[in-house]
């Protein structure tokens, strides 16, 4: 029986809604756990450094291939660890950039997988932002200094604004116990709110994020559907369900044979908007109709 090496950068728990999603799309393709496929599986529980550690781990197992998801320090873990064994990832920037694949067309080598647009579109939530609050001329952008796609994300931030007009002050944030700071400096610099950058870390946490957002009064924007629907104000970014469904698809695919050098990376195209009116009436906002119409779902 194959077994799949499953390389998690949270819990379980916190991935639940995700690995529902990769093993419909593994069943999809003909495989189900404990019939016949293995999955194993090692979790870093937020604990990004332990990733490297961990996809050693599941290779001395003598595993299949590698699933790494949940964005590119998981990929990066895996292609550090894995050797000649086929790895597919599912992240949120662009494989190319980060040396995972030759192409998306013709990846090469042992990796291929699917990435979800969350990066690509960092700018878009500036834009959405600006159009709910046109007399706010200063944002707080939060970063996670350790992503690997946060200097890309910050160029287009940048190049965003400018053509705004706007005025952007960069928070780091690594920890759950720096993200208070960046609403209570969104406070005290007068900024009209705070835009995330895409980042697995900070998609975990939507809940104690909204739960920031709610008490310090800051509207905010971010890649995860989880925010909104925890009482935050929006969210803009790829559909994970969507990009792990075809994470478990390529897994399955690659099990019956198929080399993942010959598998083009799959770009998810579905990016979702949404707004919790609830919580824009909360902070005294009235959402524009154009805004509205935009969105792709709206909680009211």
């Amino acid at each position: 029986m194959p077994v799949i090496g499953y390389l998690g950068p949270e819990t379980p728990e916190r991935t639940a809604s995700r690995l529902t999603a990769f093993r419909e799309g593994l069943a999809e393709a003909g495989y189900v756990d404990g019939r016949n496929v293995a999955i194993i599986s090692r979790w870093a529980d937020g604990q990004y450094a332990k990733l490297p550690a961990l996809a050693r781990e599941l290779v001395a197992n003598n595993v299949t291939l590698l699933v790494a998801p949940g964005g590119a320090e998981v990929a990066l873990a895996a292609k550090s660890a894995a050797g000649n064994i086929p790895i597919v990832f599912e992240l949120g920037g662009d494989p190319v950039a980060l040396g995972l694949v030759s192409s998306l067309a013709r990846p090469g080598g042992t990796m291929t997988g699917v990435t979800s647009l969350s990066v690509e579109v960092s700018r878009k939530r500036l834009e959405f932002m600006s159009e709910l609050l046109p007399t706010a001329k200063l944002f707080v952008v939060a970063a996670n200094p350790t992503s690997p796609t946060v200097n890309s994300q910050l160029k287009n931030l940048d190049a965003a604004a400018v053509a705004l007009g706007l005025e952007l002050r960069v928070v780091n944030a690594s920890r759950s116990d720096e993200f208070e700071g960046i609403f209570t400096t969104a406070r005290s610099i007068g900024a009209g709110g705070v835009v995330f950058t895409s980042d697995p870390y900070f998609a975990y946490r939507s809940a104690r994020l909204a739960e920031l957002a709610t008490r310090h009064a800051v509207p905010a924007i971010t890649q995860a559907l989880d925010f909104p629907v925890a009482g935050g104000l929006m969210s803009y970014g790829g559909d994970f369900r969507q990009s792990h469904r075809h994470t478990g698809i390529y897994t399955g695919r690659i099990l019956k044979g198929e080399k993942p050098a010959d598998l083009p990376v799959q770009r998810v195209t579905k990016v979702e908007f949404f707004i919790n009116l609830k919580a824009a009436q909360a902070l005294g906002l009235t959402v524009p109709p154009s805004l509205l119409s935009s969105a792709d779902v709206v909680i009211e």
